[in-house]
């Protein structure tokens, strides 16, 4: 648990794996970096495409990263957090694959996931639930998201809630790659291939969905750590 005293850039609430599942430390050693260890450094990584990912940790968003509203505490929001995990029953996830999504490689569902998923109404409680302690978007976020191609959908869903891929635009996935517009064809099959062999085994073990994440970015530009799980409803 964090101290109410720790000063935190941003926060987010993500879904991760649980420590003792093997896709935790599979995906934790292709990006090359544990988000439950202390950072030591900031070296480049030996694998390439992985800059953004590996800043992020190894996650699927729920509620995307966001500065603290005034006068909310930490420990507000960390309430809040944890009555939301106790009230959401525990699930079995969907089997994932890995796969292209738009420009980057990520692991997805198998199938997708309808409206009424357990997992879709986990990201949904998510990001309604916590947007009161969400801070309005400073005037560079702001620019830089009007900056994205987006629908009128998503363009009302970021002037809402801050961010365009939430609600009915939200997607499950596990980043594994930066955006990867210039890789060409050749290359980007064997990435994909090269994915799959790293992942095939975990993936095969049935997952979880037992705790929400709240990851933290202690400064800008720094990586996120794992701070806190708190777990769901048996």
């Amino acid at each position: 648990m964090m101290g109410t005293t720790t000063t935190v850039h941003r926060y987010a609430v993500y879904f991760a794996p649980a420590a003792n599942h093997p896709l935790w430390e599979t995906g934790c050693r292709w990006l090359q970096r544990d988000p439950l260890s202390p950072d030591t450094g900031w070296p480049e990584p030996a694998r390439p495409h992985i800059s953004e990912p590996r800043r992020y940790g190894f996650h699927a968003t729920l509620k995307p990263p966001f500065r603290l509203r005034e006068p909310w505490s930490e420990t507000a929001l960390l309430g809040a957090v944890a009555r939301l995990a106790s009230r959401t029953p525990a699930f079995d996830m969907p089997v994932l694959d890995v796969a292209w999504l738009g420009r980057f490689l990520a692991l997805r569902p198998a199938q997708a996931l309808g409206a009424d998923h357990p997992l879709q109404r986990l990201a949904d409680a998510c990001v309604i639930d916590l947007d009161t302690f969400r801070a309005p978007p400073t005037d560079e976020e702001r620019a830089r998201r009007h900056s994205l191609t987006l629908t009128p959908q998503q363009q009302a869903l970021l002037e809402a809630h801050g961010y365009p891929y939430v609600l009915s635009e939200w997607r499950f996935h596990m980043t594994l790659t930066d955006p990867l517009d210039a890789l060409p064809g050749e290359p980007r099959d064997a990435l994909l291939e090269r994915a799959r062999e790293h992942f095939g085994e975990a993936l095969g073990v049935p997952m979880r969905c037992d705790a929400l994440c709240l990851f933290v970015e202690p400064a800008p530009g720094r990586p996120f750590r794992l701070a806190t799980r708190f777990e769901l409803a048996r």
